[in-house]
């Protein structure tokens, strides 16, 4: 079972981290820990990968990767303090524009930052259905 955190700020943009192990852009967040509650886990990635703190919201998807088999749990978030930086595990760490999540993240973790925008447990939820949000997601079956 994997958590993360789509952490906005009050302009809207959404707290990203390109990962030192693939160089890809995403959202922070990794596996949860034994005996660690989802809220616990969400907030000690978030932290690890960006050095802030955040208070954790309410759950904004649930996600499948089909090929490991691996459950991710999307929680919206808000910063509660501290400083974005780069980290062991984050070789930069930046505020993105909804414009930017497109063009930096690959669909599948994108579709995640916008299903924290609609502010509801996606309906597609853990089955496979077609990206409906244009160009961004170029139209490519997404497993949420």
């Amino acid at each position: 079972m994997s958590v993360a955190g789509v952490v906005v700020d009050p302009e809207g943009r959404v707290l990203a981290v390109r990962r030192r192990d693939n160089g890809r852009w995403e959202v922070p967040g990794g596996v949860l820990e034994l005996g660690e509650s989802f809220a616990e886990g969400v907030r000690r990635e978030i932290a690890e990968e960006t050095g802030v703190d955040v208070v954790v919201g309410p759950v904004s998807g649930v996600y499948k990767n089909m090929v490991r088999g691996v459950v991710a749990l999307v929680f919206r978030c808000e910063l509660r303090s501290g400083v974005p930086r780069p980290t062991d595990e984050a070789a930069e760490v930046r505020w993105l524009s909804r414009e930017e999540v497109c063009a930096l993240m690959v669909p599948a973790f994108a579709i995640r930052v916008f299903d924290a925008f609609e502010g509801a447990l996606p309906s597609g939820s853990m089955t496979g259905t077609t990206c409906s949000r244009g160009e961004c997601c170029h139209g490519n079956v997404m497993w949420r």
